[in-house]
């Protein structure tokens, strides 16, 4: 990919990251509201490695642990740094993170190929690396991230991705915005990590709020996207109130809310929905 000049007028942004070790627990609350069955920690709760953000030179963790990593925003126009440092003391493994949807040099792509890679494909543990990014004219929308080291395929399963968000370069943000990361976790299905409702997120908004859908699906399968009572329209026009998507795909909807009341959002892979994929979302008058 060619990387592009940055205008004059861009702005860069500097992002510190770190993966780390965890202890997650899929079902918390120990139950699938919807189905009555129970379950018990030893079932749903396992060690893997996430990405979580910090503050300047990993001063300060922001936030708890979480999957998915960080949303990471930006607009178009805008230089990306983004300083990872690998703290995995539960795998002793290398990690990475590879980007979709920005452009960047060979050095910054973030994936483990012998004797091609640099030190951004494999980065480990105890050591940091910088990638550096742009985000250029076709780079809006949301696109995710992920390891892309020799331990790829454990730590995209354990949760270690996360999206980018990027607005136009004149785009006004919406005034909310909610992240659905669909993927596998240890035969559930799961949001943002999380199975059945009460465990998976709860997002609120207003009549009247701009509303906006961050979308992903990470692992080996496909998915499809639906909130019951809402549509939005397609890049053409169409209205539309459900879309699909596969490995590493990624779109965002947007709408101005107009129905209050509490509705269901979730995979309609109706096999997925019934293993965990499924959540609410409180519109508030």
């Amino acid at each position: 990919m060619v990387v592009l000049a940055a205008p004059a007028d861009a702005r860069t942004r500097h992002v510190w990251v770190a993966a780390e070790p965890a202890t997650w627990n899929a079902v918390p609350n120990a139950r699938d509201a919807l189905h009555g069955a129970t379950y018990t920690a030893a079932e749903t709760t396992f060690p893997t490695v996430v990405y979580r953000r910090y503050t300047r030179n990993w001063g300060k963790r922001l936030g708890g642990r979480q999957i998915a990593g960080p949303l990471i925003r930006a607009r178009v126009g805008d230089e990306l740094r983004i300083h990872f440092k690998n703290r995995d003391t539960l795998r002793d493994q290398a990690h990475s993170m590879h980007f979709h949807g920005v452009a960047y040099a060979p050095s910054s792509d973030g994936v483990w190929l012998p004797l091609h890679s640099g030190k951004g494909g494999r980065v480990p543990p105890g050591r940091s690396f910088t990638y550096e990014l742009t985000a250029g004219p076709g780079s809006a929308g949301v696109w995710p991230y992920h390891d892309h080291s020799v331990s790829m395929e454990d730590s995209i399963a354990g949760g270690m991705y996360g999206a980018l968000s990027i607005a136009g370069r004149n785009e006004r943000r919406a005034d909310r915005e909610y992240l659905v990361a669909f993927a596998p976790w240890h035969g559930f299905q799961t949001i943002n990590g999380r199975a059945f409702v009460g465990n998976t997120p709860v997002y609120e908004s207003r009549v009247g709020d701009t509303v906006q859908w961050d979308v992903i699906a990470m692992g080996d399968e496909f998915h499809t996207f639906h909130v019951h009572g809402h549509r939005w329209r397609t890049d053409g026009g169409t209205p539309q109130d459900t879309r699909g998507l596969g490995p590493a795909e990624s779109f965002r909807v947007r709408w101005k809310e107009d129905a209050p009341g509490t509705w269901l959002y979730h995979c309609h892979v109706e096999t997925h929905m019934a293993q965990g994929m499924i959540g609410l979302y409180r519109v508030k008058r």
